[in-house]
């Protein structure tokens, strides 16, 4: 019974297992199974058997067609699905090449002509609509006519590429505008077989998500062009001095050509290259009919070849420039927002205030008196320094004379800071005791001061303030001395300023109180920075102005008390968009009257020390300066609104900063060095 039950129950539980529905992978297995049964027999016949029946001869060796057309298959299907992974692998990366990104800053002068450019890159954006038609088709018909319809690769051009570089060891071109652009700005130059096929699987993958037109754009603004340039409107400078709007499709058939290797094509170089440009030119121009985009009538036309300019005219830099540069450069960051990380990314155009014409006659008188110096002295003139500017009384900085050679000496002669202004800062003593009144008595309300307000103008007059003489930290009374230890007794203020007596007017800045004189002088130009001591010889000029602060501070007086901040730069774009400039300083520093006071008295210093050197009715004046150590010698004047300082200093820059004495390098009284210089600067006054 136990037996029977036993079986019973056996049966009945493999009854229950035999019911359970087969599991996933028994079904698989039976699935792949039954289809490999079926494709059992197809395999048997691919299968190579050798010697093969039914054939004779060579023939019994080769596989079959079957066999050789599943080879084909299976290789093409791994190919293909290969390729599909290796594009949806690839991705677009998301950091430029710096030199796809970096461009080059362009300066003007005041008249709008290319004056200089700065950066490590030779280029600037251009958008595709500012490029003309005809110079597009050009590259296109040159490079790649089949742009605008291909995915972006070139299948033929890359296997012959493939195979010139691995069979034979060379590199070879035959890439796409597309993927010469993606090695532009994505990988390098490098010819390796990994790196074209990464450029190739770039250029697929943004063949579908940017545009033909953007594409485009950016090939051509990226490319290398030869002569230190990328990107053709640096090109069209480079070779044509023009603009690239301003291109013809002969010269730009010619700049085409340079893709191939400017290196090769820049018929500058050699008679060689010379040959080549011209053969490429005429072959470039005969694709562009043939491919519909030059009219054979126009075509006739370009016979003769565009020869460009044998040099980069945006390599001329000259030896003031560089300095020009500086000033400008500083100023446009400034003014414009510009941090020095974008502003060296470049792609700026650059517009000065700075005067060709006026630039070039200060460099040529300041060379001249260089010239003058070594001859009369030339231990002195080794260490001789011009500090030059002219500045209209708007603020324009119209020239400046900064050095011999930036390349030589970074030290801007213009703009520095380093010796005293001497009797030229008197101008600024005078016009704040006009503009703020006197005090000489304690608690006295402050008095009105004139022209004629009359002061001792004898050497060694002890300086006074309300309280008593004034004391040095030696325990010494303080007295003022004139050039030569002359004695002029007692004068008019006007008269004073007018012969450079120095007396009075340190006696001047302690009634007017020397925070008068410091916030005058401030406010007509000078900077807080150069300012002297607050002690009675800053009215004799202990400040350390640059010649730009002089001139500006000048420049004051003739704009009526005006004062605009001095600025190189009028005007900034970027790649063609304008970049937002925040106007210059301008304040009131005097008042009007005030200003034409100081004028007249400077007028009269002029016409006291040059009495035939101008019309009477010519508005010249200006006034000399020195120093009482004799380390600086300065003229600063005003002519037909342009206010010009001149400093003729000397120091050794290789040692230090410190003034020198000038040893006659600035001449006499009767021949002033820096007068001269001035004369001819300001040009011609009759």
């Amino acid at each position: 019974m136990l037996t029977q039950r036993s079986e019973r129950s056996n049966g009945r539980a493999g009854h229950r297992r035999a019911a359970q529905p087969p599991s996933p992978r028994i079904r698989i297995g039976a699935l792949l199974a039954s289809r490999f049964g079926r494709l059992a027999p197809c395999a048997r016949r691919l299968r190579p058997r050798y010697p093969r029946p039914g054939h004779t001869g060579w023939r019994r060796w080769m596989p079959s067609c079957r066999q050789w057309l599943g080879v084909v298959s299976t290789a093409v299907g791994l190919t293909g699905l290969f390729l599909a992974i290796a594009y949806a692998a690839t991705d677009i990366p998301k950091d430029l090449n710096a030199y796809a990104t970096q461009q080059d800053n362009v300066y003007f002068w005041s008249d709008g002509t290319p004056m200089a450019r700065s950066g490590w890159v030779q280029r600037q954006a251009m958008p595709l609509k500012d490029i003309p038609e005809d110079v597009r088709w050009a590259v296109l018909a040159a490079e790649n006519e089949s742009f605008y319809d291909d995915p972006g690769v070139s299948l033929k051009g890359l296997t012959r590429a493939l195979w010139r570089t691995v069979g034979q060891g060379e590199t070879q071109g035959g890439s796409t505008i597309t993927q010469q652009y993606v090695k532009n700005v994505y990988l390098n130059q490098d010819q390796s077989v990994s790196r074209k096929f990464t450029e190739a699987m770039i250029a697929l993958k943004l063949d579908n998500q940017m545009s033909k037109d953007e594409i485009l754009e950016g090939y051509l603004n990226t490319s290398w062009f030869g002569r230190g340039t990328y990107g053709i409107q640096r090109a069209a400078q480079a070779y044509y001095g023009k603009d690239v709007s301003e291109l013809n499709a002969s010269q730009a058939a010619f700049l085409a050509s340079l893709l191939k290797g400017a290196s090769l094509y820049d018929p500058t170089l050699s008679a060689a290259n010379h040959q080549r440009a011209v053969k490429r030119w005429n072959w470039t121009l005969d694709r562009m009919v043939k491919i519909g985009r030059l009219s054979p009538s126009k075509r006739a036309r370009y016979r003769t070849f565009p020869e460009p300019v044998k040099q980069n005219p945006l390599y001329d830099t000259g030896q003031q420039s560089d300095y020009l540069v500086e000033l400008a450069s500083r100023f446009a960051q400034k003014a414009g927002h510009i941090s020095a990380r974008q502003f060296d990314l470049g792609g700026y155009q650059i517009y000065t205030t700075f005067d060709r014409k006026r630039e070039a006659a200060l460099d040529d008188v300041v060379a001249k008196a260089r010239k003058k110096a070594r001859q009369a002295h030339p231990d002195a003139a080794a260490t001789a320094h011009y500090g030059v500017a002219s500045l209209a009384t708007d603020g324009r900085i119209l020239a400046v004379y900064g050095g011999p050679d930036h390349r030589k000496q970074g030290y801007n002669e213009s703009n520095a800071g380093t010796v005293a202004a001497g009797s030229a800062f008197l101008p600024f003593v005078y016009a704040a005791g006009l503009e703020h009144g006197i005090v000489r008595r304690r608690d006295a309300p402050r008095e009105k001061v004139t022209p004629h307000s009359l002061y001792d103008g004898d050497d060694d007059v002890p300086v006074t303030t309300p309280e008593g003489p004034y004391w040095n930290r030696s325990g010494k009374k303080v007295t003022a001395h004139n050039d030569g230890r002359k004695s002029w007794g007692r004068l008019t203020l006007r008269e004073a300023l007018a012969k450079s007596v120095n007396t009075p007017f340190m006696q001047l800045g302690m009634d007017t109180g020397l925070d008068k004189v410091k916030e005058t002088a401030q406010a007509a130009g000078l900077l807080s920075s150069s300012m002297g001591p607050q002690v009675p010889a800053l009215s004799l000029g202990s400040s350390t102005p640059s010649a730009i602060r002089m001139a500006s501070g000048y420049a004051t007086f003739a704009a009526a008390g005006q004062h605009i901040e001095p600025y190189s730069v009028h005007r900034i774009t970027r790649n063609g968009s304008a970049v937002r400039l925040d106007p210059p300083d301008a304040r009131r520093a005097v008042t009007a009257q005030v200003a034409g006071e100081v004028t007249q008295a400077l007028a009269d210093s002029f016409r006291s020390a040059h009495p035939d050197a101008a019309p009477a009715a010519a508005a010249v004046s200006g006034k000399a300066g020195t120093t009482a150590d004799d380390t600086a010698a300065w003229y600063v004047g005003t002519a037909r609104a342009v206010s010009t300082a001149v400093v003729v200093y000397r120091m050794d820059l290789t040692k230090s900063l410190d003034p020198l004495p000038l040893k006659g390098l600035a001449g006499t009284t009767a021949d002033s060095v820096a007068y001269d210089i001035w004369s001819d600067a300001v040009g011609p006054l009759r």
